[in-house]
């Protein structure tokens, strides 16, 4: 038979933060029967990955006992505090060999839909380095990464580094058109108020 045409996609949530601002964990916060970490793996696994890599790091523990991980290669990042580039870092090492996309999703942003992945994989093109959601407000997770831009991606620095490499390298970012504002991310108590006032719920 020949070779799929289709490239090996690997999925990547980042969730190892120790939300100094919330003073919680909010991997844990509830939202309806489950945890905000649930919803974005929910979503992550209805994506259809070949493989799904979860970054962990405060909180490791708890997380482990209270949210369904099944599917999922866990990668504790021990350097969470100096930000999610230290867990990409950590996650590129139980990458599979075979991967020629990694979706980055943010594991405090629920909103973001199976439906939106799969846009992206699919307005992003044949050999694409960069690419991201076009929402009506701006660019937002989740983000595209070929193959080639991997050893750049271990070697980032900080907190905001992948959007200064996405401005760094714009002219080669491809935007994939998402309708709809950007789907809320939780790093305060009025961000978990947003999140549940946009899921119909309440605390």
């Amino acid at each position: 038979m020949p070779p799929s045409a289709e490239p090996f996609v690997t999925g990547f949530v980042l969730a190892a933060g120790g939300s100094s601002r919330l003073g919680e964990p909010k991997q844990l916060l509830r939202l309806g029967s489950a945890t905000l970490l649930d919803h974005v793996l929910d979503t992550a696994r209805a994506s259809d990955f070949d493989q799904l890599v979860v970054a962990l790091g405060g909180s490791a523990d708890e997380v482990r006992s209270e949210v369904d991980l099944s599917g999922a290669e866990v990668v504790v990042n021990s350097d969470y505090g100096t930000g999610c580039s230290s867990s990409i870092a950590a996650g590129l090492s139980a990458v599979d060999a075979r991967a020629q996309v990694l979706v980055l999703m943010l594991g405090d942003q629920p909103g973001v839909s199976a439906d939106t992945v799969r846009a992206l994989l699919a307005g992003r093109g044949e050999n694409t380095r960069l690419a991201v959601c076009r929402y009506d407000d701006g660019r937002g997770h989740p983000l595209a990464f070929g193959r080639a831009m991997f050893g750049e991606l271990g070697g980032l620095h900080g907190d905001k580094a992948v959007w200064k490499l996405m401005d760094r390298l714009r002219e080669e970012v491809v935007e994939v058109r998402v309708s709809g504002p950007i789907p809320p991310d939780v790093d305060t108590r009025a961000d978990y108020q947003a999140v549940l006032a946009a899921a119909g719920l309440s605390s």
